[in-house]
């Protein structure tokens, strides 16, 4: 039997705060929650997404209602999309009466994939983060794409009497958009750029085509985000940018890293 609500109970969180130091950012962290995301091909795929979401918090109120932000995934069950993602964020604000908010949602997203010469299709993952934050009224949603490549040394080739060691490799891009641009778009921007993509499924002739095509396409670790970054530039759709690459490298204990960030004009 549901009790009814007892209203005469103290509100804690809404108590004074003496010692006048704002938190930036107070909420909750990776909580999972059922999702639509809506694909490039017209399909809907249902996944399941990893939320953070804050709120600043001013200097005068103790805390912050953490069930709230429960209640708000709670009551959006519709389709997710960078459209209504901003929805749901600027519910998050009102409802917490807070200044600015912030959210992440990282969920895994699937593409099917053709192999190179036999067809045939696979899917493959990618993890996808829309991060989207409100300052004051002022919206920003940026798209974060983590992409599995392959990458062959140049140096080894050169100095190699026979083959070249190579590696897979991720590369994470966060993009600002200035117009919608698919989440297929982004990725099929950076794969073009590394040695090799990489494919769920291959037969014989595949991987024939993927072991020379990478092998005819060398990269260094600062190659790959210095092409991927000179495309992004290219890209009218994309405001600004952050490229990183790590290479898990195939005959050292360490990986090789590289980072550019770029505000475009």
């Amino acid at each position: 039997m549901n009790r009814p609500i007892d209203f005469s109970i103290e509100d804690v969180q809404n108590l004074p705060d003496v010692r006048q130091i704002a938190i930036d950012k107070v909420g909750i962290k990776a909580i999972r929650h059922p999702v639509k995301v809506q694909d490039k091909a017209g399909n809907a795929q249902h996944t399941v997404a990893m939320f953070n979401m804050y709120v600043h918090l001013p200097q005068h109120f103790k805390g912050t209602h953490m069930s709230r932000f429960i209640e708000i995934l709670n009551g959006n069950e519709r389709e997710i999309s960078v459209e209504n993602f901003k929805v749901i964020l600027h519910e998050m604000a009102t409802r917490l009466e807070a200044k600015s908010g912030h959210i992440e949602m990282t969920f895994p997203y699937f593409i099917n994939k053709s192999a190179p010469v036999s067809g045939v299709k696979s899917l493959l993952d990618y993890e996808v983060t829309f991060l989207g934050e409100v300052n004051n009224g002022q919206y920003e949603i940026k798209v974060k794409v983590l992409i599995p490549v392959t990458s062959l040394c140049p140096c080894s080739k050169k100095i190699s009497a026979y083959g070249a060691h190579n590696q897979r490799s991720h590369v994470t891009v966060t993009v600002a958009l200035n117009e919608f641009m698919w989440v297929e778009d982004i990725i099929t921007m950076v794969e073009a750029q590394a040695s090799s993509e990489l494919y769920g499924l291959l037969k014989r002739p595949d991987e024939k085509y993927v072991t020379e095509r990478a092998y005819d396409n060398p990269k260094f670790v600062e190659d790959m985000v210095r092409d991927i970054a000179a495309a992004f530039n290219n890209e009218v759709r994309i405001k600004n940018y952050i490229v990183e690459c790590e290479n898990f490298e195939s005959i050292h204990n360490h990986s090789a890293y590289a980072c550019i960030s770029s505000e475009k004009l």
